[in-house]
């Protein structure tokens, strides 16, 4: 009996995976929203640098889910799409009004901790199933995402 899916995965291992992509596609969805909310309710100094920033910064995860989702198909499975599971899923939740660019900051560099440490386990389980197509995307995301991290962090020493 063939234990393997149709991108020649196995299937619990791709089962595992679909799992955890489906985590992180609610941490990504949860964190789109809350950086829509910045980029719109962001105040004061530096308004018109983080204004542009929040929108490039949710332009990218907008796409990021497309992919997280489409990848989870490529698997063999049904990504969610109610924010009531995302809400549940994630560990990232959804934040309050916030006007403050500089509170904004400081939670969009806690959401990327979180979701760098879930997409570097994905990586390892991806490695494990051998699955380059799930492993290829985590590791362009971590490498994009850590050089974020440095620019938003520098942005916070300034203060």
């Amino acid at each position: 009996m063939d234990n393997t899916n149709r991108i020649g995965l196995d299937i619990q291992k791709a089962n595992i995976l679909a799992e955890k992509l489906n985590i992180l596609l609610a941490n990504y969805s949860i964190f789109y929203q809350n950086t829509r909310g910045y980029h719109w309710n962001i105040k004061g100094e530096k308004f018109f640098e983080l204004h542009l920033k929040f929108e490039e910064l949710y332009s990218d995860l907008h796409l990021k889910i497309d992919e997280i989702a489409e990848r989870i198909l490529t698997l063999g499975h049904t990504p969610k799409h109610n924010y009531s599971d995302y809400r549940t899923a994630s560990s990232i939740k959804e934040s309050e009004q916030v006007s403050n660019g500089f509170v904004a900051v400081e939670d969009i560099l806690t959401s990327l901790q979180s979701i760098i440490i879930l997409q570097r386990e994905l990586l390892s389980l991806s490695a494990d199933a051998e699955d380059e197509g799930t492993n290829a995307l985590m590791s362009d995301y971590i490498r994009e995402q850590e050089k974020l991290v440095w620019m938003y962090s520098s942005f916070l020493n300034n203060r």
